[in-house]
């Protein structure tokens, strides 16, 4: 593990410029922007509040913070995979004439959309002003959910870059994945929503702990159990362990299959 903090830092310049090109490149053309950050979570929110909210009526006062508390975290990680699965492929070219770390390019790509995610973060905050829902001190909280979600995000960024590069099928089941992980998630319910019977399946879900945090913390303005916020991080530290290690293991032959 140490090769990835030394790496990291070593390009840390790189992988900057890596994840800005990546957000100048998405939003490229585009009239609106770098705004699409803000309005992307904002509208995907109305949508689902007006579906889950009114019209199925899930039983949670102002449905639309507890959805956009965990959609957000959620959005950031569907779309860093969705990045970061391709992010080696499609620099093949780049690999096979300059020397450098294949690393940064997951991570660049996980980058990028940590900036998306902050940004989003401005809508949510507005909603609560305008709902004068409030604040809860929690938010001080926030940043280990977030520690624990970039670091699972980003041990998957690597498993699924790797992989990528010799079976292309990856990219496309991933958005299956990532669909299916969706609804197995606490994003738009709460697990008690769920039979009590079947509720051990749920805590089979490393992003169970990740969202919960962020829920309990801006929603219920709630700690989770200090259980709750191990699992959040050891989940997050095993993602990187187990994908570095695939991701370094394979890394020398990859510029002879992209």
């Amino acid at each position: 593990m140490g090769a990835l903090f030394r790496d990291t830092y070593r390009y840390r310049e790189l992988i900057w410029a890596l994840a800005l090109k990546e957000l100048r490149v998405r939003y490229k053309r585009s009239v609106l922007g770098f705004l699409w950050a803000l309005l992307n979570p904002a509208l995907l929110m109305l949508v689902l509040t007006l579906v889950f909210g009114t019209i199925m009526r899930f039983s949670a006062p102002h449905y639309s913070i507890f959805l956009l508390s965990v959609l957000l975290p959620w959005t950031f990680f569907s779309q860093s995979l969705a990045y970061s699965v391709e992010s080696i492929v499609g620099n093949g070219e780049l690999l096979k004439k300059v020397r450098v770390a294949r690393l940064v390019f997951p991570i660049a790509a996980v980058v990028s959309n940590i900036i998306n995610f902050l940004l989003s973060m401005i809508p949510l905050a507005l909603l609560i002003l305008v709902t004068r829902f409030p604040f809860h001190w929690t938010w001080l909280y926030l940043p280990i959910p977030m520690m624990g979600l970039f670091l699972f995000t980003l041990g998957a960024a690597f498993f699924f870059a790797a992989v990528n590069v010799y079976y292309r099928d990856v990219s496309h089941i991933i958005q299956v994945l990532l669909s299916a992980w969706f609804y197995f998630s606490p994003v738009i319910y709460s697990v008690d929503f769920m039979p009590a019977k079947y509720q051990w399946l749920f805590h089979l879900n490393p992003m169970l702990y990740v969202l919960n945090g962020f829920r309990l913390g801006i929603y219920y303005g709630q700690l989770p159990s200090l259980q709750s916020t191990a699992m959040c991080l050891l989940c997050g530290v095993l993602s990187v362990v187990i994908g570095f290690t695939v991701f370094r293991r394979y890394e020398n032959s990859f510029v002879y299959y992209v």
